[in-house]
């Protein structure tokens, strides 16, 4: 038991202990850059006489409004809430727990929610409250399930409350035990104000949303990317089914089931449409070619024991490509070129390892590029399947290489945390731009620049001419996803379940859109509609509106 007042222990046990200043411990961020100071929480939330002086505070502040119940995300808020609930429980008042977890548990019970959600008013807690993305992620989660979070708690608050603009548009409570500002004259803060950087906005709204059966949360890769026409919108699911949906009702017009599958993968393949037919493989092995208009089965190519590979089309050459898989020792992977109306086989290469990238086309110098797993790129004659040259990264190469028209550059990403730069002509390495986590993603050329995301959590743009990198944001989580632009804007999609819109000269963020699963794949855009369509890892998919334009 304490003997001072709790307020005045909190506050005397941040100042000592909680607070970090730099030169007295290590602290760097996932960059390696150094922080000025930070507030340290994990060290004292498993101390009893701290957690009963919170409980003591978080009791007064909300004596009066029972029944509810509290709820907090992984990590500081475990022990915060355990002390509140055994705290609380001294009170003689019984309340329920429960955690959320930072992304859904890929195995057992698959939850994103450890305990049960009751009827009582819900009070999220955490140690922090800073710009609040943690909590917003919280708050979607919860509203997700039909219910609605009451109120916000924090011990420590960052900024003024003007700031926090998300949850009082929600009706949400914000109550914190201190701000920065409670600490100026003791730790030099004060709370984070400045008027030229406002609240991210989320000005996204879903017109329609649609979800898959049985979706697969083991596998946290890309998985099918949608492809539009003018009408429908088409992407593979978990569940081993071909969805065609219309764009702007969100109704099903039609569907195809693939009968098998290996592993628990159906369709990680990314369908490709040309001349009213949509292209894609799947792990039953087979290259399927399916009627945009009804769903039904114009031909199937069935030599490959998986296809994980997204297709390329040539349109000039009446060709579409794709990345083979194999089981056998000596036959891996590789490349096949089928003919688009029939899928009779023009030309097929065998690699040692299997390819799970997408092929590119570059139709200037007819070539066919593609990476395979022991992270060796190939350049082939598009029409004949000669071998032009290939040339080896370290690591694998897991996704399709972007090409530069003007500079006659091909730009390679790969795992091991390299972006390169290739002459087209020779395949001969130009630069090498090195970052801190694997390239899993696309790059996007767009004028001079690159933009090409990392495993190591950030978008970031670079010079084509130079390498330099020009800026990079760094998101909450790691990111599979690809990087598309609309207009002055780059989105980018990040395992923390939020899509990004960020100024694409600056890498300012200017919006973003909170969904509750991780997001893998790149956007898809139509600029007739202007709807934005998100799909996530878990076999769904949101009709995005841009509702403050």
């Amino acid at each position: 038991m304490i003997e001072q007042d709790p307020y005045t222990f909190i506050k005397d046990t941040i100042s000592k202990k909680v607070f970090v200043k730099k030169g007295d411990e290590t602290m760097v961020n996932s960059l390696g850059v150094d922080h000025e100071w930070l507030f340290d929480f994990r060290r004292v939330l498993l101390d009893s006489d701290m957690l009963s002086a919170i409980s003591e505070l978080f009791w007064r502040n909300f004596k009066t409004s029972p029944p509810f119940q509290i709820g907090g995300l992984v990590l500081a808020a475990v022990p915060l809430m355990t002390g509140l609930i055994m705290g609380l429980k001294e009170k003689s008042l019984k309340v329920n727990g429960f955690i959320i977890r930072k992304s859904r548990k890929k195995d057992g019970l698959l939850r994103m929610i450890e305990g049960e959600i009751t009827q009582e008013r819900i009070i999220l807690v955490d140690d922090t409250l800073n710009s609040g993305k943690s909590f917003i992620r919280q708050v979607e989660v919860i509203e997700s399930l039909g219910k609605k979070v009451s109120t916000v708690f924090a011990i420590l608050r960052f900024r003024d409350l003007d700031y926090y603009t998300y949850f009082h548009e929600r009706g949400i409570e914000i109550v914190t035990l201190f701000t920065l500002d409670d600490f100026r004259q003791d730790l030099g803060t004060k709370n984070f104000i400045d008027t030229t950087k406002p609240p991210v906005p989320m000005p996204f709204k879903a017109d329609w949303y649609f979800k898959a059966n049985n979706p697969n949360f083991f596998y946290v890769i890309p998985k099918s990317t949608p492809v539009i026409d003018t009408e429908n919108i088409y992407f593979g699911t978990d569940d081993g089914v071909l969805w065609a949906i219309n764009q702007k009702k969100g109704n099903l017009v039609w569907k195809y089931k693939i009968l098998s599958h290996t592993k628990k993968k159906y369709i990680f393949s990314s369908p490709a449409i040309f001349e009213n037919k949509i292209y894609f493989g799947a792990h039953d092995g087979n290259f399927y070619a399916l009627n945009t208009g009804t769903g039904e089965k114009e031909w199937i190519f069935m030599e490959a024991d998986w296809i994980s590979s997204s297709p390329c089309i040539a349109e000039g050459l009446q060709t579409v490509f794709v990345g083979l898989e194999f089981g056998l020792w000596k036959k891996r992977g590789g490349i096949v070129a089928l003919n688009a109306k029939t899928g009779e086989k023009r030309w097929e290469y065998i690699t040692d390892e299997k390819v799970t990238s997408a092929p590119l086309y570059v139709e200037k110098e007819n070539l066919v590029i593609i990476g395979d797993d022991n992270g060796i790129l190939y350049a082939f004659n598009a029409k004949n399947g000669e071998l032009k040259w290939k040339f080896s990264t370290s690591g694998p190469i897991k996704s399709q290489s972007a090409f530069d028209k003007k500079t006659d550059t091909l730009i390679v990403p790969s795992l091991d945390k390299n972006l390169y730069f290739l002459d087209i002509y020779t395949g001969k390495l130009i630069k090498t731009v090195s970052i801190y986590g694997g390239i899993y993603s696309i790059p996007l050329v767009e004028g001079k620049e690159v933009y090409f995301s990392s495993l190591d959590k950030n978008l970031y743009c670079a010079d084509i001419t130079t390498g330099k990198i020009n800026w990079k944001f760094e998101t909450q989580g790691r990111i599979f996803a690809s990087p598309e632009i609309i207009g002055n804007y780059v989105y980018i999609g990040s395992n923390d379940g939020r899509l990004y819109e960020l100024d694409k000269t600056t890498g300012k963020n200017t919006a973003f859109f909170q969904a509750i699963e991780r997001l893998t794949n790149k956007i898809v855009y139509n600029a007739e509609s202007k709807k934005i369509f998100l799909t996530t890892f878990a076999n769904e998919i949101y009709c995005l509106d841009r509702i403050d334009k």
